[in-house]
């Protein structure tokens, strides 16, 4: 069992590190009044909307990965 968590989660934790480094580096758009954005009109700057789902899905996936190395560590 441990080693099966540990398969699935190194990997996953490891991916999703590196793709939410890309998505922070790279998928952010180049506007500068990025921080001027309200939550309300985020839909009408679809590099903005695009930026903000591509960072929730890897920062969902890194704690996943955590979350399961530290069930595997535990086990």
């Amino acid at each position: 069992m441990d080693a099966v968590l540990y398969i699935v989660a190194g990997p996953l934790f490891l991916i999703s590190i590196a793709g939410h480094f890309y998505v922070k580096l790279r998928l952010r758009p180049d506007d500068s009044d990025l921080d001027d954005y309200y939550h309300e009109f985020e839909d009408q700057q679809p590099g903005f909307a695009r930026y903000a789902k591509w960072s929730r899905i890897t920062f969902i996936g890194t704690a996943a990965g955590a979350l399961l190395l530290f069930v595997a560590a535990v086990i």
